[in-house]
């Protein structure tokens, strides 16, 4: 939970179910990932990625990403890792790509958050590496 906010006894049940049927990924593992092959994809808010997010990142909302991700990543068995704020939403995204047929996708644990307190590359606005 954050801070900020906390998250609804319906919402944290729904986000435990998810988990249990995908594999969160750390942002240590994450940065490795995707220094090889896999895509990262920031599935927050327009308004939260247009602020800051992960270098080298692709953007899809979390609710455009079922609509969209065809189009977007056509081959199913491409490596995707999904991050969100805190790691709810991307769990949840990754559990709906799963059922929609995609085979190597993961959460990066802790999110936006982890990949802050890790000090790992961001873009501001943009596109300004810092």
């Amino acid at each position: 939970m954050t801070a900020h906010k906390q998250h609804s006894p319906g919402f944290l049940a729904i986000v435990d179910d998810a988990k249990s049927r995908i594999q969160e990924i750390s942002v240590h593992d994450t940065l490795s990932a995707i220094a090889g092959d896999a895509r990262l994809i920031d599935v927050r808010e327009d308004n939260e990625w247009t602020a800051c997010h992960a270098l080298g990142a692709e953007h899809i909302g979390k609710g455009i990403i079922e609509r969209d991700i065809e189009t977007l990543v056509p081959d199913k068995d491409d490596y995707l890792i999904l991050y969100c704020g805190g790691g709810y939403r991307a769990a949840l995204a990754a559990d709906s790509l799963r059922k929609m047929g995609y085979t190597n996708v993961r959460s990066m644990a802790g999110g936006w958050r982890a990949w802050l307190e890790e000090g790992a590359p961001i873009e501001e606005g943009e596109g300004e590496a810092t």
